[in-house]
C-alpha cells in the first residue's frame, strides 16, 4: 500500500535533469483509467457483488521528505495527490484497487529530481481469496478471526521502476467496534530488479464512532517491508482521521468525508536515513 511508491529509486538517481511536461502523459491516462475502472467494475460484479464501494480523494501536504541536492535530506515538498479507490467483496474473495496521482495539476515538488509541478502516478491492484469458502464454502472463522485468505497485490509505478508482485496470506479479525481490520503476510517479488526478494506485512483497518453528535472515521494501513537488499528495512502507515461531514450536512452518511491523514515513512523507498512525517488535509468522496 505504499503511496507513490517508487521504491527501486536509488539515491544516485535522486536528482534529475530537465523538466518533463508538467502533467505526464502517464498520469492523465492513469486517472482515465482509474476512473474507467471504477466505473466498470460495479457494473461487472453487478451479479456477483456482495458488496462494492469507490471513492475519490484528495490530499495536500507540505513536508514530504526528499533529496536535497546540498547534500541530506529535505523536509519541504510540497504535493497534491488525487487517489481512486475501489473496493468490493464477492462470493470467494475481495479486490481493492487504487491510483495515486500526485501533482495531476502540473503544481508541486516532484520526488527525487530538482524540477517543480512534475506528474507521476502510482497503482495497486489487491485481489484476495477465501480459504474456506473456496474449500469448504464458508469462513475458517473461530475466536477473533473472521477468514482466512490467499492474498497478492501487484504495485504499478511509473515506468522505468519495474512492477512487484507481493503473494501470502492474510487474516480478518473481528475485532469489537471496528468495521475491519485485516493482517496480511507477503512475500515480496521485486521483478528483474536487482532487488532481493523481501516479505512485508501489511494492517489495514476501518473503525466508526462519534464524539458527542460528531460522527468520525478512524481508519488507515501500516506496511512493513523487509529483507530486499539493498534497500533498507522501511515502515509506511497513514492514520486518518476524518469527520462524515455528509452526515451532518443531512446529504447522507458515508458519502463525503473531510480531515487529516498523517504519514509516517521510515527509510523512504528504502532508503537508509530519509525519514517523513506529514499531515494531510483530506477530502474523500464515496459512492
Amino acid at each position: 500500500m505504499n503511496r507513490n511508491s517508487d521504491a527501486a529509486i536509488a539515491p544516485d538517481n535522486a536528482v534529475a535533469g530537465p523538466a518533463t511536461n508538467p502533467l505526464h502523459r502517464s498520469a492523465a491516462l492513469a486517472l482515465a483509467l482509474a476512473l474507467g475502472t471504477a466505473c466498470a467494475l460495479p457494473a461487472a460484479h453487478a451479479g456477483s457483488a456482495l458488496f462494492a464501494t469507490t471513492n475519490i480523494q484528495y490530499l495536500h501536504g507540505t513536508r514530504y521528505a526528499d533529496f536535497d541536492p546540498s547534500g541530506g535530506f529535505s523536509h519541504s515538498d510540497e504535493a497534491s495527490i488525487i487517489t481512486i479507490e475501489h473496493f468490493d467483496a464477492w462470493k470467494y474473495g475481495d479486490n481493492f484497487i487504487f491510483v495515486d496521482i500526485t501533482n495531476p495539476n502540473g503544481q508541486g515538488d516532484a520526488f527525487g529530481t530538482t524540477t517543480k509541478g512534475d506528474g507521476s502516478y502510482y497503482s495497486e491492484i489487491s485481489p484476495r481469496l477465501s480459504i474456506g469458502k473456496i474449500f469448504f464454502d464458508h469462513e475458517l472463522s473461530w475466536g477473533l478471526v473472521k477468514d482466512v485468505l490467499f492474498t497478492s497485490t501487484l504495485e504499478i509505478p511509473e515506468s522505468p521502476v519495474k512492477q512487484t508482485w507481493l503473494y501470502g496470506l492474510a487474516v480478518d479479525l473481528n475485532l469489537p467496534k471496528f468495521q475491519f481490520f485485516q493482517v496480511n503476510w507477503y512475500i515480496r517479488n521485486n521483478q528483474k530488479s536487482g532487488i532481493d526478494t523481501g516479505q512485508q506485512v501489511t494492517l489495514a483497518w476501518a473503525m466508526p464512532f462519534k464524539i458527542g453528535p460528531v460522527p468520525l472515521m478512524f481508519e488507515g494501513f501500516f506496511d512493513y517491508a523487509w529483507g530486499e537488499d539493498p534497500l533498507q528495512d522501511n515502515i509506511i502507515t497513514a492514520p486518518r482521521l476524518l469527520v462524515d461531514v455528509g452526515d451532518m450536512a443531512g446529504i447522507g452518511a458515508g458519502k463525503f468525508q473531510a480531515g487529516v491523514e498523517y504519514q509516517i515513512w521510515q527509510n523512504k523507498f528504502g532508503i537508509d536515513g530519509m525519514n517523513e512525517y506529514v499531515p494531510q488535509a483530506m477530502v474523500k468522496w464515496i459512492f
